[in-house]
């Protein structure tokens, strides 16, 4: 059996987040997750500062690229390039296909670039697979 894994969903569309949830759910993960739902906070959040600053480090951050304030791309550089932060692995879950979005998040650093599929079995399957690779396949680093 794996080690619990806190995840920070970084979302703005609360229909995502809800899907995300009941994938989680379904796989019988006992995983915690935050949600944060702009760039701006999701730095905030892992810099632990006001409000977020009692938050729990995430083993794992799921990052949408179009987010309001500050986009999916600054948050990723900001993350990588902070030596604090940027052993945390930072899936790109978005529902862009575009090859320039691709090249970009690997270009600074994604650990990984993962489309989000429109028809909902299939979100939750994708969801379902990213957890278990992370959580149950991949050795994560801790602290």
């Amino acid at each position: 059996m794996r080690p619990p894994m806190h995840l920070l969903l970084v979302e703005d569309n609360p229909g995502d987040v809800k899907l995300t949830r009941l994938a989680l759910q379904r796989a019988g993960s006992p995983d915690s997750m935050d949600v944060v739902g702009d760039g701006v906070d999701a730095m905030r959040y892992l810099r632990r500062e006001v409000p977020y600053d009692q938050a729990q480090r995430p083993d794992l951050v799921l990052l949408d690229l179009n987010l309001p304030k500050m986009d999916g791309r600054e948050v990723l550089e900001a993350v990588k390039t902070d030596p604090a932060l940027m052993r945390i692995p930072v899936v790109m879950l978005t529902s862009s296909e575009a090859l320039h979005d691709i090249d970009c998040s690997y270009e600074l650093h994604a650990n990984s670039f993962v489309t989000k599929p429109a028809e909902l079995n299939r979100f939750m399957a994708v969801i379902q697979a990213v957890i278990e690779y992370w959580g149950g396949v991949a050795q994560l680093p801790r602290g």
